[in-house]
C-alpha cells in the first residue's frame, strides 16, 4: 500500500520573504484562507521575524488574527528567537518552525553567529514553546558561499534538534542544486539513525531537479513535502538560490497519494502571483 504523501505549504511564508514588493495584508489573509480550502493539511503563513530582516512580513500578527482557520489545518510559522516566540504564542500559532544550517558560512551570514550559537538559540526556544517545534536545517546539500555540504555536516545539526524536542526536521536545499544522487546519499546517512517519518523535504529548484529530488527521497520513505503554490521566492541571504519547489508539481507528482484539489491549487495562487507581477 502506497503511503500519503503530506504537502506544507510555505508560500505565504518561504513564497513572499524574498520579494521586493510588500504584498497587501488582506491579499495574504485571503490567501491563506482559499489555501485553507485546498485539502491542505498545513500551512505556513508568516514568520514571527524584525521588519529590518523580512520587510515583506511585517504582518505576521494581523494575518494571523484575522484568517479563518479551517479545523484540521495546522496554522505554522517561523520564530527566529524568544521575542519571535512570544509573538507566535499571542497570535495563537499552532506550529513553530527554528532555523539553523548545516554550513557555517551560511550560518554567519544568515544568523549573525555560528552553529553552535544557532543552536543552542533553537534549544532556548523549543523548551519554552508550548506548541510543536518543527527545525528548518538549511543548506543540507550545497552552501552558497563554500559548496557542497557533507552528509556528516548535517548529521551534526539534525542530532540535536531532535535531542531537543524538534518534532520533525526539514531537510532543505536552500540553494536548489541538488540532485535526486544527492538525495539518496544523505538520506541513506541520515535514515541509518532516525526514522524516516522524523524528516521532510524543503526543496528549492535552481536547476530543475526539486521534483525529482522529491520522488526519489519517497522511495526512502519521507512523506512530508514542503511546495510553495506560487513556486518562486526563497532565503533572501542565499545569493543565486532558486524558488521554492511549486506545490502543483508536487501535487501531480504525487497524484494518488494526495488528496489536493489541483484546480483550487491553482485559484488560490492567482491574486498573489497577480499582486506580485503588478508589483515587478
Amino acid at each position: 500500500m502506497t503511503s500519503p504523501i503530506h504537502i506544507i505549504e510555505v508560500a505565504p511564508r518561504d513564497g513572499l520573504q524574498n520579494e521586493t514588493r510588500f504584498v497587501p495584508t488582506a491579499t495574504k489573509v485571503a490567501f491563506v484562507d482559499a489555501l485553507s480550502a485546498t485539502g491542505l493539511r498545513e500551512i505556513e503563513v508568516s514568520a514571527f521575524v524584525s521588519p529590518k530582516w523580512l520587510p515583506q512580513l511585517r504582518d505576521a500578527e494581523q494575518v494571523f488574527a484575522a484568517i479563518q482557520r479551517r479545523p484540521g489545518v495546522v496554522y505554522s510559522a517561523l520564530v527566529p528567537n524568544q521575542r519571535g516566540l512570544l509573538r507566535a504564542a499571542t497570535s495563537k500559532v499552532d506550529k513553530i518552525a527554528v532555523l539553523c544550517a548545516a554550513s557555517a558560512a551560511f550560518t554567519q551570514s544568515n544568523l549573525n553567529t555560528d552553529i553552535a550559537t544557532s543552536l543552542q538559540r533553537c534549544r532556548e526556544i523549543t523548551r519554552a514553546a508550548t506548541m510543536p517545534v518543527r527545525g528548518y536545517v538549511s543548506t543540507a546539500f550545497h552552501c552558497p558561499f563554500t559548496g557542497p555540504v557533507e552528509p556528516t555536516a548535517v548529521l551534526a545539526v539534525v542530532e540535536p534538534l531532535l535531542e531537543m524536542g524538534c518534532s520533525e526536521v526539514a531537510i532543505s536545499d536552500t540553494v536548489g542544486s541538488a540532485t535526486p544522487d544527492d538525495v539518496a546519499r544523505l538520506l541513506q546517512r541520515l535514515l541509518a539513525r532516525f526514522p524516516a517519518h522524523l524528516f521532510a523535504l524543503h526543496m528549492h529548484d535552481r536547476d530543475g531537479h526539486a521534483e525529482a529530488n522529491c520522488r526519489r527521497a519517497a522511495a526512502f520513505g519521507i512523506t512530508r513535502f514542503d511546495g510553495a503554490v506560487t513556486g518562486r521566492s526563497g532565503c533572501p541571504y542565499a545569493p543565486g538560490a532558486g524558488g521554492n519547489v511549486a506545490t502543483l508539481a508536487l501535487a501531480q507528482a504525487f497524484a494518488d497519494c494526495t488528496a489536493l484539489d489541483q484546480q483550487a491549487l491553482e485559484r488560490a495562487a492567482a491574486p498573489v502571483q497577480s499582486a506580485l507581477e503588478t508589483a515587478a
